[in-house]
C-alpha cells in the first residue's frame, strides 16, 4: 500500500508540473513549422554552435543544408570568447580573469530577419594560480563550454518564441 501511495504521488506531481508549462532547463520545444533549420556560422565547431546543433536536435528539428531548404535561418555573425586580466599581484603576476563568450545572432524566416541582430554575452569570473596551471586551464575550458551551452540555450529560446508559421507541404 505504501509503494502506490508513492507511486501514485509521483505520478500526480508530474501531471500537476506538466499542466503548468514546466520543462526541464534545455529541453527546447519549437514551434510547427520549425522542423528544418540551417545555422549559417563561419566554425561549426565552436563551442557555441556544437551546442546549438545539438540542442536543435533534443528540440526535434533537422540540420537544413542550405538557407533555402530551411523553414528558419539562424546567421551567427560572432562566435567568440576570450578572457581579460581583473586583477595583478605585487609582482604584476594575473591573479584573477574575466572569462567571456560573446555572440551575436540574428533569425530569418521566409526570407524575412524575424530577430533582428542581437549581442549576447556571457562573463565569468576565475582566479589564477600559476603552481595550478593545468587545473585553471581545465576549469577555464570547463567554463567556456558552460557559457556557450547557455548562450545556445537562450538562442533555442528565441527560436521557441517565434509564432507559429505554416509548413510549406512541397517540401
Amino acid at each position: 500500500m505504501g509503494r502506490r501511495r508513492v507511486l501514485l504521488l509521483c505520478l500526480s506531481g508530474a501531471l500537476l508540473l506538466s499542466g503548468c508549462g514546466f520543462r526541464l532547463q534545455g529541453s527546447a520545444s519549437l514551434p510547427p513549422g520549425l522542423e528544418r533549420i540551417h545555422v549559417a556560422t563561419r566554425d561549426e565547431l565552436s563551442p557555441f554552435a556544437v551546442e546549438l546543433f545539438r540542442g536543435l536536435e533534443r528540440a526535434g528539428a533537422r540540420r537544413a543544408p542550405s538557407a533555402g531548404e530551411a523553414d528558419a535561418v539562424v546567421r551567427v555573425r560572432t562566435d567568440r570568447g576570450g578572457r581579460r586580466v581583473l586583477s595583478v599581484s605585487a609582482r604584476n603576476t594575473p591573479q584573477e580573469f574575466a572569462i567571456f563568450y560573446e555572440v551575436e545572432f540574428s533569425i530569418e524566416r521566409a526570407g524575412q530577419e524575424v530577430v533582428p541582430l542581437q549581442r549576447l554575452e556571457l562573463t565569468r569570473n576565475i582566479s589564477f594560480d600559476e603552481r595550478q596551471l593545468l587545473a585553471k586551464d581545465r576549469e577555464e575550458e570547463i567554463l567556456r563550454d558552460a557559457m556557450a551551452r547557455d548562450l545556445a540555450d537562450l538562442v533555442l529560446r528565441r527560436l521557441e518564441s517565434l509564432p507559429h508559421a505554416q509548413s510549406d507541404p512541397s517540401r
